[in-house]
Order: C-alpha cells, then sequence, then structure tokens
C-alpha cells in the first residue's frame, strides 16, 4: 500500500510552486526582469512595447539615482552611444536601463531646456516653429537634487521657473507632450496614419516612472493612449521617434548601438 505522507509531500511542493508562480508579474510573452525597485518588461498588447520603469520613491533614495549623460568629461564631445556611457561610469555604478532622452542637432546637441546636476546647459525653448518639438504644448521631463520626478508643460514649468517653485537638478525639454493632466495631446488625431517607432516618459498615478519604447510603428494618439489608460500615467512626454529611438535593457536583452544626444538612465550605487 502507497504511503500517503510522499502523496502529501508532492501536493504540498506543487502547491507552492504554483503560489510562487502566481506572484511573479510576467509581460505577455514571458519576457521580463524585475527587482524589488525597478523593472522591464516587453508587452504585446496594445502593441509590442517595451517598458521600464522604477519607483518614484527609490529615486529620493542614495541607492538608485535619475541622470541625463551627454557630453565626455575630458572633451565636452557627446558621448553619442550607450557603449561610450557605460564606459564612463564608475566600478561602484551599474547601468540598470537607459534611453535617448530628447531631440538633437546635427551635432548632437539638444534643441530644448537641459540642466545637468543644476547647470544650465540649454535655455528653455518656448518658440513656435515646425517639427515634432513644436507640436504644442511641449513639454520638460525634470526632477530636483531630492529626486522628485515632474513631467510640466513648457510655458507652466517656465512660470515655476520664474517663481522659484521648479529648482532642477537634471532636465530635458521635448515635444510634443503626451498626456496632460490625464487628457491626450489636443492635436492628436485617433485616425492618423503617421506611423512611427516611438519612445517616452511618463510620470504615473502608482507611484512609477515609466520608460517607453514601441517595438513596432505607432501613432501619436496610440502611443499616448498607452500612457493614459494602460499605464495610467497623468503626464507624458515624447522624447523622439525612428532612428533616434533606442533603448538600453540588457535585463530582457535590449542594448541599441545607434548613436543619439541626451541619454536619460537609471544608475544604482552598489556601495
Amino acid at each position: 500500500m502507497q504511503s500517503f505522507v510522499p502523496h502529501l509531500s508532492l501536493w504540498a511542493i506543487t502547491l507552492l510552486s504554483l503560489s510562487i508562480s502566481a506572484c511573479q508579474p510576467m509581460g505577455s510573452d514571458g519576457s521580463d526582469s524585475n527587482t524589488e525597485n525597478w523593472s522591464c518588461q516587453s508587452q504585446k498588447a496594445p502593441f509590442s512595447y517595451s517598458a521600464c520603469s522604477i519607483k518614484a520613491d527609490a529615486l529620493t533614495s542614495d541607492r538608485y539615482s535619475l541622470q541625463l549623460f551627454w557630453q565626455q568629461a575630458d572633451s565636452k564631445k557627446p558621448l553619442l552611444t550607450f557603449d561610450a556611457l557605460l564606459a564612463t561610469l564608475p566600478a561602484n555604478q551599474t547601468l540598470s536601463f537607459a534611453m535617448n532622452a530628447g531631440m538633437y542637432n546635427e551635432n548632437y546637441a539638444p534643441i530644448g531646456y537641459t540642466v545637468v546636476e543644476g547647470a544650465e546647459k540649454r535655455a528653455l525653448n518656448l518658440k513656435e516653429g515646425g517639427g515634432n518639438f513644436h507640436l504644442l504644448p511641449n513639454g520638460v521631463l525634470w526632477w530636483s537634487q531630492s529626486g522628485d520626478v515632474h513631467i510640466t508643460e513648457s510655458h507652466a514649468f517656465n512660470d515655476q521657473l520664474e517663481s522659484g517653485d521648479a529648482k532642477p537638478w537634471y532636465a530635458t525639454q521635448s515635444g510634443p507632450m503626451l498626456v496632460i493632466n490625464d487628457e491626450i495631446h489636443p492635436q492628436f488625431n485617433p485616425d492618423s496614419t503617421s506611423l512611427k517607432i516611438r519612445n517616452g516618459a511618463g510620470v504615473c498615478s502608482d507611484g512609477t516612472i515609466q520608460f517607453v519604447y514601441s517595438e513596432t510603428s505607432v501613432t501619436f494618439y496610440q502611443f499616448a493612449k498607452l500612457f493614459k489608460d494602460t499605464l495610467h500615467c497623468p503626464n507624458a512626454l515624447f522624447l523622439d521617434g525612428g532612428i533616434a529611438s533606442a533603448l538600453y535593457a540588457p535585463s530582457i536583452g535590449k542594448h541599441d548601438k545607434r548613436e543619439m544626444g541626451v541619454m536619460i538612465g537609471v544608475v544604482e550605487n552598489k556601495e
């Protein structure tokens, strides 16, 4: 006669395994990485995209920091690539994930407001003009030295600068805004046929900062709808598109080699 104990042990082990599996968040295609404070995932719906997020609270600690990277420290030449950026990091720091951080000119210099470690590199651009940057309203992704992250429409941000309410430690200006106070950009057409690879960032209601790279070509409206309805980000900003979009997320096998201007990334301090 078979013993009851082995059956009970096998049942218990199976139940435990199922319980552990149920607690692991997965991308819809099974490609994901998760830590306590940040994660990167590849998703298939509503379209194919990769998203890396970090808890806003983590950025106010000493362990993690959100940073902009543009120029080499010794020559002021642009870094251009993720590989060059990685080579500049101290031994006690790792780059969790990164992407391009906004639009740039033929010299890889940013065309919008840029602040790095409290130093203004480019003035706030409130001019009207053509192209995506000037598809108003545009906005500024910025954060204080304490790590509080915001996405603010450019004119509202200018008011905050003048009043002293905004004291950016890092900032990058781009456009257009994708979502403004929980509303999709008023000029986006749901029936648009302009399809591009796009990337952007959102400050979201669940307390995370989301960085999204579309793996397939999408319209502005589709991209904004993802931030508003799927990721629940009341404010989101388009960073760039087409050949200018790039993602570094080694935990899900992403490491673009293309050249770009300013980069944005989460750095973990191992000390």
